[in-house]
């Protein structure tokens, strides 16, 4: 089903999950307050896991793959840029840890050069430093002050997109369903050891004090039913807007439907806006817009 004819499609689908996603992950904040990251992943993962298997008759779902090694492979890294990117939102906007996490295509790009032998050009060389610099910018003089934590969302976009280039290369023929399936089953093993190990240890998460690692080593907690609500609106966003990214990647290639999912960035802020109040600054906006330029330029240029 991938191919130059389904880049309309594929379109369509990036941009309603990145609509979705730009307003569930603005409310990590509130779940922030109360739980850590790895009890907010094993306890979203087990509501998704109730609605697929709720969904799976209704639909007649087959949610088998057919690769087993490939999909967990990719379900593993995916799922811990996916860590990397939810952690960030516990200290950062969500506007910033998009941009972060939306360097994805220069990594593409990277990826595809040194580890698939694919040629690259003048052109394109120079949207990767477009993008550093957009990174720079986006990120500010408070990356000094976050140490480095700063770093953690561009992990997230190096990981994602390697995730990304597996969808199409090591999955072919999997389901929408399926991959995403084996995302949220791999989150919810990785919440499930982080959680156990800072139950083993509590003095891990003691040693955060009250910086930006506290929502990332914060132990088990009582979620109040607020917190509750927003994790079950998180698993339900997710869920929907996870499958209409998978089918994205597969209706195209992966340089071509990455630039889509920067439709989260004018998202998120303008969720963040409606939401919060939050208005990024000259100096961020302009970061996004070269990172931005950057991806629209290895697109255009892969073609």
């Amino acid at each position: 089903m991938t191919g130059k004819n389904h880049t309309a499609q594929a379109a369509a689908a990036i941009s309603a999950y990145a609509l979705i996603i730009g307003f569930t992950d603005n409310y990590v904040r509130v779940i922030a307050a109360e739980i850590g990251l790895w009890q907010f992943h094993l306890t979203r993962s087990l509501m998704v896991a109730g609605l697929l298997l709720a969904a799976v008759p209704l639909f007649r779902l087959d949610l088998r793959p057919r690769n087993f090694r490939a999909v967990a492979a990719r379900s593993i890294v995916h799922g811990v840029a996916m860590l990397c990117y939810f952690g960030s939102l516990g200290f950062l906007p969500v506007p910033q840890v998009a941009a972060g996490l939306f360097t994805a295509p220069i990594f593409v790009l990277l990826i595809t050069r040194f580890v698939y032998g694919e040629r690259i050009g003048l052109v394109r060389i120079l949207a990767v430093a477009v993008g550093f610099a957009g990174i720079l910018l986006v990120l500010g003089p408070e990356a000094a002050r976050l140490g480095p934590a700063a770093a953690i969302p561009v992990l997230g976009g190096a990981l994602y997109a390697l995730g990304n280039i597996a969808t199409q290369r090591w999955c072919p023929g999997e389901g929408a369903v399926t991959l995403t399936a084996g995302f949220f089953a791999m989150l919810g093993v990785l919440g499930a050891a982080g959680l156990g190990l800072l139950t083993l240890f509590p003095s891990l998460g003691a040693a955060a004090g009250e910086g930006p690692l506290t929502f990332i080593l914060r132990g088990p907690a009582l979620p109040s039913g607020t917190v509750l609500f927003w994790v079950f609106a998180q698993a339900l966003g997710s869920l929907v807007a996870v499958s209409l990214m998978v089918r994205g990647y597969q209706l195209a290639d992966a340089t071509r439907a990455a630039v889509f999912e920067y439709v989260v960035l004018p998202a998120a802020a303008l969720w963040g806006f409606l939401l919060w109040g939050e208005v990024p600054g000259l100096r961020e906006w302009a970061g996004m817009g070269l990172i931005w330029l950057a991806g629209v330029a290895i697109v255009l240029r892969g073609r």
